[in-house]
């Protein structure tokens, strides 16, 4: 029996709301990063945030795999009615985020190096950037293990915990961030102490409430089992992760791409670039919610093997997400040069985000497809269509910015979108096929 669409439609947003909400106040902390730093008036040092914090981002948001795994087997596992699936999900999930983190401080020394050349810093910005991921990387741990805590809460649809967890880290965060540079002005420094002191916490409070969980009692127990860590399904786990890994590399290499053009282009694009980068962020992780809604509907129709309650849900959410995406492209197409603006104290840096805000409106509208796409394919576990898809988008990526070179910066942004579009694209001529491929004609 098929659930009527009002009763779809508060499913959706029973998991969107708290979601959008969770990545708003996630957003806050480089929103609050660049704000702060953007007070002090130094192109040069807002840019050495940015940098630093896209090194991170790259180190560590390709292993995002952890929570976007962690999100579509759990709730595959709870279609199923299945506590001791969901228990073994995140056994394996933490102990593979307690082996990438080991490997990660190993590699410390080599990655940093390499990541800021890559990501084209120079002069007094690659010293400042190298300040703040010394400091920032030793919370690799806990970011990873947060990841795996977040995705399964996710996939047992405990999103109002995670925003309670997330809207009080960011509330410390916040007030470090304000503390520590303007107070004690610590500079860099202090926004990459800020950001590991605030992701300490977040661990501990989600641990917390991992730790009441009914699975959560099946799960120390399920350590010892040799079932759990049976070759076949630990092989079935790693085919999972290793698409979402290389899917969200090669997104993280558009990323790079979209810096390192920026840098070329002097300290105050870069400052500028940064600050509407944010603000893309800030759309993407609130139309997140609908990629939220989208794993965990559809993982939930696929783990009860109901192609009808999946067709629904991804098309209604997809209708949503085009609602949403047009309705925050409107809000920054009104408002945005004043947000943008308010984000730093040097004009040059000022005038260069108002000349290319008009690319961070469209944005929103021209993503959202990609992003509810990327719900359903994950929660559908299609993590081989989704890495094939990433990387038809990527090399038109590539070839947009060779061919919109000549245009600087407006190139560089008009490239980004084509992106978004092309993953969006790329997913929707896939969907079909994939669909009978899973669930049969019918």
């Amino acid at each position: 029996m098929t659930a009527p669409p009002a009763t779809i439609n508060r499913a959706i947003w029973a998991i969107a709301l708290p979601s959008m909400a969770t990545n708003v106040a996630t957003a806050l902390f480089g929103l609050a990063d660049i704000w702060v730093i953007g007070r002090l008036g130094e192109a040069a040092t807002q840019g050495a945030v940015e940098i630093g914090a896209k090194l991170m981002m790259s180190l560590l948001m390709v292993f995002n795999f952890l929570r976007s795994g962690s999100v579509a087997l759990t709730a595959q596992a709870a279609g199923r009615s299945d506590d001791d699936g969901q228990a073994t999900v995140l056994v394996r999930a933490l102990a593979a985020a307690l082996l990438i983190a080991l490997i990660l401080l190993a590699a410390r020394p080599l990655l940093v190096g390499i990541g800021l050349d890559m990501l084209g810093a120079g002069g007094r910005v690659a010293e400042q950037a190298k300040l703040y991921v010394d400091i920032r990387y030793w919370g690799s741990l806990p970011w990873l293990l947060n990841a795996v805590l977040t995705g399964w809460l996710i996939g047992r649809r405990r999103l109002r915990a995670i925003l309670a967890i997330e809207v009080g880290a960011n509330i410390v965060h916040i007030l470090l961030d304000a503390g520590l540079v303007l107070g004690v002005h610590l500079g860099v420094a202090g926004v990459a102490i800020a950001t590991l002191l605030s992701e300490s916490i977040k661990f501990v409070a989600l641990a917390a409430i991992v730790a009441r969980e009914p699975p959560f009692r099946r799960a120390l127990a399920l350590v010892k089992h040799r079932a759990t860590w049976a070759p076949q399904a630990i092989a079935e786990l790693f085919r999972l992760n290793r698409d979402l890994f290389g899917r969200t590399l090669l997104l993280l290499t558009a990323t790079i791409l979209l810096t390192r053009s920026g840098a070329q282009q002097g300290a105050p694009i870069l400052a500028a670039n940064a600050i509407l980068f944010q603000m893309f962020l800030l759309s993407a992780l609130i139309l997140d919610g609908f990629e939220s809604a989208a794993q965990v509907l559809c993982g939930e129709a696929r783990g009860r093997h109901d192609r009808a309650a999946f067709v629904r849900a991804a098309r209604s959410i997809l209708l949503w997400g085009w609602g949403g995406g047009a309705a925050i492209s409107l809000a920054y197409g009104m408002g945005g040069t004043a947000l943008a603006a308010s984000f730093s104290a040097d004009p040059a840096v000022i005038a260069m985000t108002a000349r290319y805000v008009g690319w961070a409106a469209g944005l929103p509208l021209l993503g959202v497809a990609s992003y509810v796409f990327d719900g359903v394919f994950i929660g559908a576990t299609w993590t081989r269509a989704l890495l094939i898809s990433m990387a038809a988008a990527l090399v038109v990526f590539v070839a947009a910015l060779m061919v919109s070179a000549p245009l600087a910066n407006d190139g560089l942004w008009l490239a980004f979108s084509i992106f978004l579009i092309g993953r969006g694209g790329a997913q929707a001529i896939m969907l079909p096929r994939l669909i009978r491929r899973s669930f049969g004609a019918q």
